[in-house]
């Protein structure tokens, strides 16, 4: 038989199964990797999911007809066998294994393989064909250890927190402000969550998920926030709600930070190399681990990884599709958004002392 999954205008499709694999346009049945936008889309007859993510898709898509499996559990779908196994990326993250015929195909969505304590570790899925992510597909990208990346948040926050300034951390909403927060040493001074990351900590608590005790900023006296930590969505960088903070000092926490030139465009003091996605080396951990012969490469950077993993022995094209990086989606904030900060550099919220540029 030819490819088991396919591109279409809609979005990737398994042509026996007859079903589409995170569609960017409306279909009957689609099967969700995980609640990201670029992923996880409004509109399709009926979802597939795996049990932990269920209910971040309907705080984020409202009522749909979502039905959730857990990991490992099988269904079968004119006559293909779906099953969903752990993708280590954000909660309720999977891999769609496809079995037909005897072969066996594997969708990643996205994913990362370091330990993350608010979702399920990556699971490597041995099979035929693979298709893998490339976000951060080329050898530059290379991540320090998590514990690294918190301890030195950890210190900024406290050295913040001892001079009066408020500490503020830009992140993605979902995923990773819970990842954030849930190594953050409450010790230190208060929590305070943006509206838009609020509600996902719900979720991720009641999925069983461990998190310190957050407080939205109506809530807290202006005397505390001097000392607290702030976790907020990219887009509210030059936003009317930052005036509350006064002297604060931002960063942002992103894989993107690796780069000198992308932390000048956030224009934030810091920047956390923190990323929910697999570096160069993971990927190509992950990719040896599935055993596949052949590799498909979707969203990133897809012409560098093809080349290399064919000139490693392996069987590897690209598919061209419409996913992006919701890092990269909530990363710019508005124009002038750096200008309006109230110039809290001069007074005396700059660049931290001894940190270093890629």
């Amino acid at each position: 038989m030819g490819d088991m999954v396919v591109v279409r205008r809609e979005g990737l499709y398994c042509v026996p199964g007859g079903f589409y694999i995170d569609p960017w346009r409306p279909v009957d049945r689609a099967v969700i990797t995980h609640a990201h936008g670029d992923h996880a889309r409004y509109g399709h007859g009926h979802y597939l999911s795996a049990a932990p993510g269920v209910n971040v898709l309907k705080s984020r898509l409202g009522e749909i007809n979502v039905q959730g499996v857990e990991y490992g559990e099988t269904v079968v779908h004119n006559g293909v066998t779906i099953s969903l196994h752990p993708a280590g990326h954000v909660l309720g993250s999977a891999q769609v294994r496809m079995e037909c015929g005897g072969e066996v195909w594997v969708a990643s969505g996205d994913y990362k393989v370091e330990p993350d304590k608010t979702c399920a570790p990556f699971e490597p899925v041995r099979c035929d064909t693979f298709i893998t992510e490339s976000t951060f597909g080329l050898p530059i990208y290379r991540w320090d250890p998590e514990q690294q990346v918190i301890d030195e948040m950890n210190a900024w926050w406290r050295r913040n927190a001892e001079e009066g300034r408020c500490s503020v951390v830009f992140a993605y909403a979902f995923g990773k402000a819970q990842r954030i927060l849930s190594r953050l040493d409450p010790t230190i001074a208060p929590i305070v969550c943006h509206g838009a990351v609020e509600p996902l900590n719900r979720v991720y608590r009641a999925g069983g998920v461990e998190l310190p005790d957050t407080v939205m900023v109506s809530e807290i006296e202006k005397a505390a926030l001097r000392r607290a930590i702030v976790i907020a969505p990219p887009s509210a960088s030059g936003s009317p709600w930052m005036k509350r903070f006064g002297d604060y000092s931002d960063s942002f926490a992103s894989g993107w930070m690796l780069l000198r030139g992308a932390r000048r465009r956030r224009g934030v003091d810091r920047g956390f190399v923190l990323s929910d996605h697999a570096d160069w080396p993971g990927l190509m951990s992950a990719i040896k681990a599935t055993e596949a012969q052949k590799i498909i490469v979707t969203h990133g950077s897809i012409p560098t990884m093809v080349r290399w993993l064919c000139q490693n022995g392996l069987d590897a094209k690209g598919f061209d599709t419409e996913y992006g990086d919701e890092e990269e989606d909530e990363a710019l904030p508005p124009a002038g958004a750096a200008a309006s900060k109230e110039t809290h550099q001069e007074k005396g919220g700059g660049t931290a002392a001894g940190e270093s540029d890629a």
